[in-house]
């Protein structure tokens, strides 16, 4: 009886990697350099410092008709901040999650917050950025009421190598993948879907690692399949508007 148990939960763990290692597959790393003109940016610069939980509408960013409203909080419905037994060693709680989102995709606005910060003073740093809670150590999510093809954001000041992540959700809260900073300083974190399908709904900025000295956001960059530019992948063709509906007949009257 052990050992069919034991048979049992091999399996399971099995059939768990496979569909883990698909969910990490489903996105590829990509530089700014791949984001076309056109594709979404927001600076921080566009609201005033100590804006709380920001919304932009496309307004906002200069973005066109068909370009997503993007909003700020600090993490989704479903996540919460972890405990010391469930971070990674040299990890600050105050940064790092647990749990998993609640379908569909949704900001936690119970969740700490997260403002517009002045970091003049700091070398590469394109001042104003965004920090979360406690000051430059706490998490932020960002979620887009449109599916994209790519987003991504310049992270730092990152005092260790693999500290501090990006972690991409489809509409329904499924991971999509996840890549962290590979060096110190300010980096460039981006992740594109591998065949540009837009099925991005939202990320969160969060440790996963040893990050002394906290963390912030400075450039957010996003686009729809045809504003990325990934080698050897045609974006998907634009999805037509639905036809108008037919006009009401008048009643026949008798």
């Amino acid at each position: 009886m052990h050992l069919l148990s034991a048979i049992v939960l091999a399996l399971l763990g099995l059939f768990a990697g496979v569909g883990g290692a698909r969910a990490q597959d489903a996105v590829v790393r990509i530089e700014e350099r791949q984001f076309k003109a056109g594709a979404g940016r927001i600076t921080f610069s566009e609201v005033a410092l100590g804006t709380v939980n920001p919304v932009y509408p496309p307004s906002l960013y200069r973005g066109g008709a068909e370009s997503p409203t993007v909003r700020f909080a600090g993490f989704f419905r479903g996540r919460r901040l972890g405990v010391a037994s469930e971070c990674p060693a040299g990890a600050p709680v105050s940064g790092c999650l647990s749990g998993s989102p609640s379908a569909p995709l949704t900001l936690d606005m119970a969740s700490p917050q997260v403002a517009t910060m002045d970091n003049t003073g700091v070398a590469g740093s394109q001042s104003p950025e965004l920090g979360g809670t406690p000051r430059w150590n706490g998490p932020i999510a960002i979620w887009f009421d449109r599916d994209l093809a790519a987003v991504g954001l310049q992270g730092g000041w990152f005092d260790g190598r693999g500290g501090v992540a990006i972690t991409v959700y489809d509409r329904q809260g499924k991971v999509l993948g996840r890549t962290v900073n590979r060096g110190t300083g300010f980096e460039f974190l981006g992740l594109a879907t591998k065949d540009l399908a837009p099925r991005i709904a939202g990320l969160e900025f969060h440790l996963v690692g040893n990050e002394p000295a906290g963390f912030g956001v400075d450039n957010i960059r996003f686009g729809a399949p045809q504003q990325i530019d990934l080698p050897g992948v045609t974006p998907p063709a634009p999805t037509p508007p639905p036809p108008p509906p037919a006009p009401r007949r008048p009643p026949i009257l008798p």
